[in-house]
């Protein structure tokens, strides 16, 4: 069968998406080496430490809190790790268990693995929740950012090139801006995303799941890495295809035990 025509994004990011063929994704399946450091930060770690938007596995970095019911989730990368998988801290103390993707219901596209956005989820356990620190990301040297009731996560459509992007992924704070964005559908890349941003931000394996800010909202996950530099998927449709709310509120709308 003939595969459907391809929408072409624009020149740049064509040229960086090409690059995979040559440079890794940012996947690993396993414990890797990369180095892990954190730019200095002036702010205190709370007991139990709010994980949204720090490193929370050896490969994979947290993004925000939502929830579901009464169920509190940590959002990650759909690649970190398969449903069912259970994460546990570096003393061996229990996180959460990681759950579904967001898929499409149909993928036009044989042979691809067909998702709304690379969003993972983790449902914490009772002793992994920051009661109180719900609607906070930590973002190491760049400060906790407070998510206020009218925050809002951004869809494709309201990313634009130019806007400023901030990451906090392996717990090393960078920043940059927004300079493509398009359909992810490449023969080096086994699955598809409707929607891929590229930002002049550099990015690692360890990055993998981190929360992304552009202009300050809650706007995506660390994804891929195009030569070296931050791919990532749109926040507000993966949260729309696992019917998730953001936590926006200290305690996500729920009461603490």
């Amino acid at each position: 069968m003939d595969q459907a025509p391809v929408r072409r994004p624009r020149a740049r990011l064509r040229w960086l998406v090409v690059a995979l063929g040559v440079v890794a994704l940012v996947v690993v399946t396993s414990v890797v080496t990369t180095h892990v450091r954190e730019t200095w930060r002036t702010t205190p770690i709370h007991d139990p430490p709010v994980l949204a938007g720090r490193i929370f596995m050896a490969w994979c970095s947290g993004g925000f809190y939502v929830r579901k019911d009464d169920a509190v989730y940590l959002t990650a990368a759909g690649h970190c790790a398969p449903e069912g998988y259970e994460v546990t801290s570096r003393e061996g103390e229990p996180i959460g268990v990681f759950g579904p993707k967001a898929t499409m219901e149909r993928c036009p596209y044989p042979g691809k693995a067909c998702l709304q956005t690379d969003l993972g989820i983790v449902r914490l356990v009772p002793t992994a929740i920051p009661w109180g620190h719900l609607n906070e990301v930590d973002m190491g040297a760049g400060g906790y950012r407070i998510l206020g009731p009218d925050t809002r996560a951004l869809a494709c459509d309201d990313i634009r090139s130019g806007d400023l992007v901030e990451i906090n992924g392996r717990d090393h704070y960078r920043s940059g801006r927004v300079v493509e964005k398009g359909e992810n559908l490449y023969e080096a890349d086994p699955n598809y995303f409707p929607c891929i941003i590229a930002a002049d931000v550099r990015a690692q394996s360890t990055d993998s799941g981190g929360a992304v800010l552009v202009n300050g909202m809650p706007a995506g996950t660390i994804s891929r890495s195009f030569q070296g530099y931050l791919g990532f998927t749109p926040l507000a449709e993966g949260l729309a295809a696992l019917g998730l709310e953001l936590c926006t509120d200290p305690n996500c709308g729920l009461t603490p035990p």
